[in-house]
């Protein structure tokens, strides 16, 4: 972690693990794009380094993907396509995208890459082989963590290379917002869906990080445009429970008439009622700059450990909110309190859940593509309105088409209220309430303990390196292990008087920084 070194340091090594990282193929590359936003988990700087890792690769030739074309349809790819583009639109980690013509109509072929999913296999099981070992090792939350990750994106990455998987998705948020003008998603095209091609309606537009000549001209409207990115990502993530949970711009186009591109729907994730409703009420709360509210959202969400001081929390939560509110507020002053924040992420056992990862992967690029065109957005300001607009909609989502089901909740929160109180009260009058100290205390007296008895063993040790010395200098009058043997015992007093107490409590630490 950061504390081990001066930064320089890490920065070097978080460059190293991207390029190495590069070096190890489609896996990896899909691998750290995911750990990218788990700030819980991956400390800056290396969040940033490996953020800025992306799966784009030398793409395959135009005979192998006529090669899979052949395999999956049981025809070759010219009896099929009136004409099928040699250079691709897109060549990923896992599949590749040509414009072709299928029945006078412009579609694109997405095809996977021939052998990666034998090659995703063989990557999944050396890493779960090395987590195994790493578990055993080191066994703490962040490896813990991490084993979970990896679970779980064996899991997604496997649905991913299934392109089938994918048309479904497609559908079901196309139909989503079949209504709404501002938004188009393709058609995929039915007949010719297989598990490893998939062709779909051909769109045309501009990628939405490279918007900057449409803009000044006028074309397309940043406030507009990232008003409608907002209100879709809201509408997928706490309406419809149906979430494109691999945005990056690449997946996101500004077509000819100004309107929002959907792409890639390998990634989608389902997100339950219950998520939802307590996502919203943890949203409403931020808006109405409730900080209690936001931090019960946060534990009831298990975004937080119960074991987590609040105090620390809440703290940490008031500092990025009365930041964010500030009217001339900078990003670099939220970007400050948000590293700090961070870093305390990562230091407390606190896991993220899935949805809220991606949750956050939607935010962060809603971030990025405003500041990228306007170094003075602020995100929360300008989505601050946008979901007080959608908060009819919202309620609801959260309480029901008519709210009986939420008075019902509400009845059965409050009676194990009373359930609660009243054992609490019987506790007490049986003398068998207990005081639990919390884990950072319990830590720092651990780490107390700890030092005090490595000082008490070099002592030791260097007591009896000098009682060593001196029998040995007694039976063979020599004066050179006598020196010897002085010249240990005072280092190691001079190690137990000077040395810091933090490289006490981890050596190793200080090991790896006189590196």
């Amino acid at each position: 972690r950061p504390g081990g070194g001066p930064r320089e340091v890490h920065r070097k090594r978080a460059r190293r693990l991207t390029i190495a990282l590069a070096e190890l193929g489609p896996t990896f590359i899909k691998l750290a794009q995911v750990f990218a936003s788990r700030a819980d988990i991956l400390p800056e700087p290396y969040l940033s380094e490996v953020g800025a890792l992306t799966d784009r690769v030398p793409p395959i030739s135009l005979e192998e993907v006529e090669g899979v074309i052949e395999r999956e349809y049981g025809r070759p790819a010219q009896e099929m396509f009136a004409a099928l583009e040699p250079e691709p639109l897109a060549a990923a980690s896992l599949g590749q995208v040509h414009r072709a013509r299928l029945d006078e109509r412009d579609v694109v072929v997405k095809v996977l890459r021939p052998g990666v999913e034998e090659l995703v296999a063989t990557d999944l099981d050396a890493a779960f082989r090395v987590l195994f070992f790493v578990n055993v090792l080191f066994p703490n939350h962040h490896v813990r963590a991490i084993t979970t990750i990896v679970r779980e994106f064996a899991k997604r990455i496997e649905e991913e290379m299934d392109f089938r998987e994918e048309a479904r998705n497609a559908g079901m948020i196309r139909a989503n917002f079949a209504a709404d003008a501002r938004v188009r998603v393709p058609e995929i095209i039915e007949p010719y869906t297989r598990r490893r091609v998939l062709v779909l309606e051909f769109m045309e537009g501009t990628k939405i990080d490279r918007l900057q000549e449409r803009i000044v001209a006028g074309d397309v409207s940043l406030d507009a445009l990232i008003e409608t990115i907002i209100e879709v990502y809201v509408q997928m993530m706490l309406v419809d429970g149906v979430f494109h949970a691999d945005p990056h711009p690449g997946n996101l186009l500004v077509d000819p008439e100004g309107r929002l591109v959907l792409l890639d729907f390998g990634m989608v994730i389902r997100v339950e009622q219950e998520t939802r409703a307590r996502l919203i009420a943890t949203v409403m709360s931020a808006v109405r700059q409730d900080v209690d509210g936001v931090i019960a959202g946060f534990y009831e969400l298990g975004l937080l450990d119960p074991e987590v001081d609040r105090g620390t929390v809440r703290d940490a939560a008031r500092a990025i909110m009365k930041v964010a509110f500030t009217p001339d507020a900078k990003p670099r002053q939220i970007q400050r309190i948000v590293n700090e924040v961070l870093d305390t992420f990562y230091r407390w056992p606190i896991m993220l859940p899935s949805e809220l990862v991606y949750f956050g992967r939607a935010a962060a690029l809603v971030e990025g593509i405003g500041f990228r065109y306007d170094p003075e957005f602020n995100g929360v300001q300008f989505a601050t309105p946008i979901v007080r607009k959608l908060r009819p909609v919202l309620m609801r989502t959260m309480f029901g088409a008519d709210g009986r089901e939420a008075v019902q909740n509400w009845v059965n929160e409050l009676a194990g209220a009373a359930r609660e109180m009243r054992d609490v009260l019987r506790r007490a009058g049986r003398d068998e309430l207990r005081v639990r100290a919390h884990p950072r205390d319990v830590i720092e007296m651990q780490q107390f303990v700890m030092r005090q008895t490595r000082r008490v063993l070099l002592a030791a040790f260097a007591c009896v390196v000098a009682l060593v010395g001196a029998i040995t200098y007694i039976v063979h009058r020599n004066l050179f292990i006598l020196g010897g043997s002085l010249a240990a015992s005072l280092f190691f007093f001079l190690v137990i008087f000077f040395l810091p107490p933090h490289l006490l409590s981890n050596p190793f630490r200080g090991i790896r920084r006189w590196r």
